[in-house]
């Protein structure tokens, strides 16, 4: 699976760093032998860096980088996969079933 489109590096080129306290969500990537999830907010091609929301083990804003993802396998070498039907959507409006980042999701 193509992880990256080109479609998705113009719409991260779009909304830049989203340094604001409600930023968008443009992609988000999965697991599907556990419950890890990465939604990108930001990207940075050069470096091939995303910013975004980690919800693993807990839940976090950090960092996380295009070339690990690809890398990443699970069992019978599946791979992480990017949400084709995901939708846009504000940090505010994502309801996670844990709640940290102070309460707030």
């Amino acid at each position: 699976m193509n992880l990256l489109t080109l479609q998705l590096l113009d719409r991260f080129k779009e909304v830049g760093p989203q340094d604001i306290s409600d930023p968008i969500i443009v992609a988000k990537f999965f697991t599907s032998w556990s419950s890890w999830t990465w939604y990108a907010i930001s990207y940075e091609e050069e470096s091939g860096m995303f910013f975004g929301l980690i919800k693993g083990t807990h839940t976090e804003l950090g960092y996380f980088s295009i070339k690990d993802l690809k890398r990443l396998k699970g069992p019978l070498g599946l791979g992480i996969e990017r949400d084709l039907y995901w939708r846009e959507k504000r940090v505010s409006e994502l309801k996670l079933r844990q709640p940290d980042l102070d309460g707030s999701l």
